[in-house]
């Protein structure tokens, strides 16, 4: 049925359960995954003020090497979990780019038949506010999307 899975983590103990649920799925099913997690862009609000254009490049360079390190330390952890349970897995970090967005163009280019996400299922003013990375993806693409509560 499916046989290239993205799983889309972020590194919180919530994505983790959705990595856990899609490694079973995978493991279950003979198919191979793929990780992936992005860094958003820098915050624009950040290059604010006479002087920040030069505190704020010190900053974009701190961002950048963090987020760097944090995807890797995410990927990296979710290969051992794959390679724990006997799962063929890659992992890709994407930088600067909104979450949903990301998502969709690796989903696309990997040729996933499914997508698995973990959501907080918020609802009314608490989604607006916060906004939802999954809603987006299950709303724009034509993968079938697996969201893990």
């Amino acid at each position: 049925m499916y046989k290239k899975i993205l799983i889309a983590t972020d590194g919180s103990e919530l994505a983790g359960k959705g990595v856990a649920h899609g490694l079973e799925l995978a493991k279950g099913l003979g198919a191979a995954v793929t990780f992936v997690t992005v860094s958003e862009p820098f915050p624009t609000l950040a290059w604010g003020g006479a002087m920040a254009g030069y505190v704020a490049a010190d900053e974009l360079t701190n961002y950048e090497e963090s987020a760097r390190k944090y995807g890797r330390e995410v990927l990296d952890k979710c290969k051992a979990e794959a390679d724990a349970k006997g799962v063929g897995s890659k992992g890709i970090h994407v930088e600067n780019k909104a979450p949903a967005e990301a998502i969709l163009e690796v989903a696309g280019a990997e040729g996933s038949d499914l997508i698995v996400m973990a959501s907080h299922g918020r609802r009314g003013i608490g989604r607006l506010v916060l906004g939802s990375q999954t809603a987006e993806v299950v709303s724009l693409t034509q993968i079938p999307v697996l969201v893990v509560r």
